[in-house]
């Protein structure tokens, strides 16, 4: 028997690709940021130059706050909603979350025939991901503000370890988050087409009265 039922609610579907389109400008716009002097960009002359990544400081600034704007806005959007519908509790890790996302990793790895029986719409190690995911994205957001504001904002700067700590926090920040964003992507690959219609209009396709793998 199949039956179609709701996955995701519009409002997440919204931010969720959202984010896509942001954090790709973000990180390409980051880059021009900490490559703007040819001395710090790890590649030739020659492939730098063809990338356009050396010595784009005014463009890079120029893009990278007026993204992190929209970029707030959404994630603000994101956790009002959570809050506001309920759906945080889907979100957040639960004590057996830990144990749960151990037993996920080994089938994935497939030092395990079976994946772990799902409760609710997200599996624990989907729970600890997008938490941690949040957590990093609130790091960078704070980070960011630290450089960007160090005489304004001198308390959360020396909060962070001072202007060169927050501004190696921020960097690493973007690093885990780009991690982050390549795994998730190749797991809606793997997961296959089912994963990907829901979030895209919010409703799966149920087999068998049986769940799907999410994402």
């Amino acid at each position: 028997m199949v039956t179609i039922r709701e996955k995701h609610s519009r409002a997440i579907r919204w931010c969720h690709w959202l984010n896509f389109p942001l954090l790709t400008l973000l990180v390409w716009s980051g880059i021009l940021i900490y490559w703007a002097n040819p001395a710090y960009v790890p590649l030739s002359d020659s492939v730098s130059k063809t990338l356009m990544i050396n010595n784009k400081l005014a463009v890079g600034l120029g893009w990278h706050f007026a993204l992190a704007w929209f970029f707030i806005v959404n994630g603000i959007v994101y956790l009002a909603y959570l809050m506001i519908s309920g759906e945080w509790r889907e979100l957040v890790p639960e004590r057996s979350s830990f144990r749960e996302a151990l037993l996920v990793t080994a089938h994935d790895l497939r030092l395990r025939k079976e994946a772990p029986p799902q409760k609710g719409k997200l599996n624990g190690a989907q729970r600890i991901a997008y938490t941690a995911v949040l957590l990093l994205s609130a790091g960078a957001v704070l980070s960011g503000v630290a450089i960007w504001k160090p005489v304004q904002l001198s308390w959360l700067t020396e909060a962070l370890g001072g202007y060169e700590a927050a501004r190696l926090e921020h960097f690493v920040f973007m690093v885990l988050i780009s991690g982050f964003f390549l795994v998730h992507v190749a797991q809606v690959i793997r997961a296959g087409w089912n994963n990907l219609r829901a979030m895209l209009v919010g409703y799966e396709v149920v087999e068998n009265g049986t769940d799907e793998k999410n994402l």
